[in-house]
């Protein structure tokens, strides 16, 4: 059975995370890749950057500690930043793990996931800009009218131009992809898979202000030619891969089954395709980044499973966060730090992060507005400040766009202390609902 995975997806509220803003010499500015203040954090979690980079940490895996709303999560996610643009990076909540009833296979596929092969292919192309095509049509015997028999195509490169002809299947794509003179097209020789990759400048429409299609210079080199392709796919993939080719060579009754698994012996075989990409120096592989939010919520069973993962020769980077003190182990009676095993915290380096100044505080909101387009009065963003310093900063970034809005009701373009006042107004915090709880308890269930 393929279990629907997780919130894997990349935060939204951290799109603006570039990386962890550290200097040359590892130090963290005040503001730096989209984050502020936790300058010991960041620079410990530099070094766990560097760690992975030499390939030194393996069997380890990293904890964040700190109170809500200290950027636990935006520092994980700055770690996937740093390491590189397609570092797979999978985010789950423990708590959304801890009620299944296959807690280990939904984690063994968050960590499969987790896990990039960088594939590296030397594929023989034909690449450059179409200068002539034509389509050729045929009569078929099943049908009155003229087929798609092929193409006669010129390319242009800036050191020369060959015309080929190509079958039905290649001229079917140059079709469906629209192209046309002018357009850069790539042909895989062996496969015959067009791709279209944009358009030379010189070519390009100039009657729109807006348009999808990018522009290129003209290729250089042979159109013929010898073309080195670069891909990250997970072990997940791989592993999807190899149990779909089994349920296809297993037969009809295979194909009946309303539910499939990929189960352990696809896994071992996805692993020997790997290694063996690995020897022949045709892949490397790209330690992601697992993190898991709210980790004490995970019972003994996940645990375990956390502790011999780590330990495997295909484990992505696991980076786990708590805000939790002394707690017992759930399901069980155990008080242990942060409500995890001993033994799997000795694996672990502990990053801690603290709470945020008033001027940090500043400094975060004004990012958030910027990132969310919301404009804010100079007196709107101390009021936001004081509410973020008093409660939370969590509650104050909540609040924006919900300030913009009843800005945009009274027809101002700016959020003013009056709206931010009115949102505060509608929507409580945790302390005033708690203290609502509290005074209605006779009426509540």
């Amino acid at each position: 059975m393929e279990l629907a995975p997780l919130r894997t997806s990349r935060r939204s509220v951290h799109s603006h995370i570039t990386g962890l803003g550290l200097d040359e010499r590892g130090r963290a500015k005040r503001v730096g890749g989209g984050l502020v203040g936790q300058e010991r954090a960041r620079e410990a979690a530099g070094i766990v950057v560097q760690l992975v980079k030499e390939g030194r940490l393996g069997g380890r895996g990293v904890l964040i500690v700190g109170p809500p709303g200290t950027g636990k999560t935006a520092i994980a996610f700055a770690i996937a930043k740093e390491l590189g643009s397609d570092t797979p990076f999978v985010a789950i909540d423990a708590g959304e793990v801890a009620g299944l009833p296959k807690k280990t296979e939904v984690l063994l596929q968050a960590f499969r996931r987790a896990m990039g092969v960088r594939v590296r292919d030397e594929r023989e192309v034909v690449e450059g800009v179409i200068v002539d095509l034509k389509y050729i049509r045929r009569q078929s015997p099943f049908s009155p009218y003229p087929v798609l028999g092929g193409a006669k195509i010129t390319l242009e490169t800036r050191q020369e131009t060959t015309t080929f002809s190509v079958g039905p299947e290649i001229a079917e794509q140059l079709m469906s992809l629209n192209a046309r003179k002018g357009d850069v097209v790539t042909i895989d020789v062996e496969s015959g898979a067009v791709r279209k990759l944009g358009r030379v400048r010189e070519k390009a429409e100039r009657w729109y202000d807006l348009g999808t299609e990018k522009e290129i210079e003209v290729p250089s080199g042979p159109v013929r030619k010898k073309k080195e392709f670069v891909r990250v796919i997970t072990l997940h993939d791989l592993d999807l891969s190899v149990a779909a080719r089994r349920v296809a060579f297993s037969g009809l009754l295979a194909l009946l089954e309303t539910e499939r698994e990929i189960g352990d012996e696809d896994r071992k075989q996805a692993n020997e395709i790997v290694k063996k990409m690995l020897d022949e120096k045709r892949a490397e592989l790209v330690p992601g980044v697992i993190f898991i939010d709210d980790v004490h919520m995970l019972d003994l069973e996940s645990f375990s499973f956390l502790t011999k993962a780590m330990e495997s020769d295909f484990s992505p980077i696991l980076i786990l966060a708590t805000n939790r003190g002394i707690a017992k182990i759930r399901g069980t009676d155990i008080e242990s730090p942060h409500g995890m095993p001993r033994d799997l915290l000795d694996r672990l380096l502990i990053i801690t992060t603290t709470p945020y100044s008033p001027e940090e505080i500043k400094e975060i909101i004004s990012i958030r507005a910027d990132e969310e387009d919301v404009p804010l009065s100079e007196e709107a963003l101390k009021l936001l400040t004081k509410l973020g310093a008093e409660r939370s900063v969590r509650y104050a970034v909540q609040l924006l766009e919900p300030a913009r809005m009843i800005a945009q009701r009274r027809g101002s373009a700016k959020v003013e202390t009056s709206d931010v006042e009115e949102a505060s107004r509608l929507f409580a915090d945790l302390k005033r609902s708690v203290e609502m709880v509290e005074k209605y308890k006779e009426f509540m269930m």
